[in-house]
């Protein structure tokens, strides 16, 4: 059986047409949902603790990166139940909430460690106003350390900046 690290992001294809956008000399905005995160690696040692450190550390510097010299705004949708998350069904409602906080892209994802050494991040970028994914990379990086997972943002956020505006 083929592992599938990310069964949530294809529900991306059922995104309705939305209207949405940044007002009259704001920069576009962008709501960023905190990415999923799976370990099949099989390592002996329980992670989790650090796993989850990194994450939230990746997502707080995305956010800052995607701001940097003010080329995006990050807005930051409303869920309830809260934290927005991406789960099965939900991408309607978050291309909605984002939507409703003033978001022109909606930026989601996933990191699956696949063994000790590899890792994979899923990112896709939906244009909330077009209702569409205009973005979808599959990223693979080595290492489990804090300077890999920086090294891993910082070049996925060069990425998503690449995203035209349109």
């Amino acid at each position: 059986m083929a592992l599938r690290p990310f069964p949530l992001l294809p529900a991306l294809a059922v995104v309705a047409t939305l209207a949405g956008g940044a007002m009259a000399g704001e920069p576009p905005g962008v709501a960023i949902i905190d990415f999923t995160y799976s370990d099949s690696s099989g390592e002996p040692r329980d992670q989790t603790a650090e796993h989850q450190a990194r994450l939230k550390a990746f997502m707080a510097d995305l956010a800052t990166d995607l701001a940097v010299g003010g080329r995006l705004r990050v807005v930051t949708p409303h869920c309830d139940p809260a934290p927005c998350t991406l789960t099965a069904g939900a991408v309607p409602e978050l291309a909605e909430a984002a939507k409703q906080a003033g978001a022109d892209l909606l930026v989601v994802g996933g990191i699956h460690k696949m063994s000790t050494l590899v890792q994979m991040a899923k990112v896709e970028v939906v244009a909330v106003k077009a209702g569409r994914v205009v973005f979808q990379k599959l990223y693979t990086f080595r290492g489990d350390t804090d300077e890999a997972w920086r090294r891993a943002e910082s070049f996925i956020a060069g990425q998503i900046l690449t995203v035209p505006q349109d």
